[in-house]
């Protein structure tokens, strides 16, 4: 079964370019090296600048574990950490 992610990320606002720019990278990194993931992409608010919305979409539960557990994923992560202004808002769907 389908798993759909929404990442909801707020970013301290003078770091909104290193977050697009190091985003961007790990974008490539999941297209080219997890092949059960789908769609994984950035979306920037209109309303507010320094919110971003991540869309996922993994052909199963398998699948998100891979992405979450992936060296890439993690150190990529861990450069995204510093320009988060709070925890990202994660919510996790099966589709229909």
């Amino acid at each position: 079964m389908g798993v759909g992610i929404v990442a909801t990320l707020k970013i301290k606002p003078e770091k909104t370019e290193e977050f697009e720019s190091t985003f961007k990278e790990l974008m490539s990194i999941v297209a080219e090296k997890e092949p059960g993931n789908n769609y994984y992409e950035l979306h920037r608010s209109r309303e507010e600048e320094a919110t971003y919305v991540v869309m996922e979409q993994y052909v199963d539960q398998a699948a998100v574990d891979v992405h979450g557990k992936s060296d890439e994923f993690k150190a990529t992560s861990a450069k995204l950490g510093g320009c988060l202004a709070g925890a990202p808002e994660i919510k996790i769907f099966d589709a229909v």
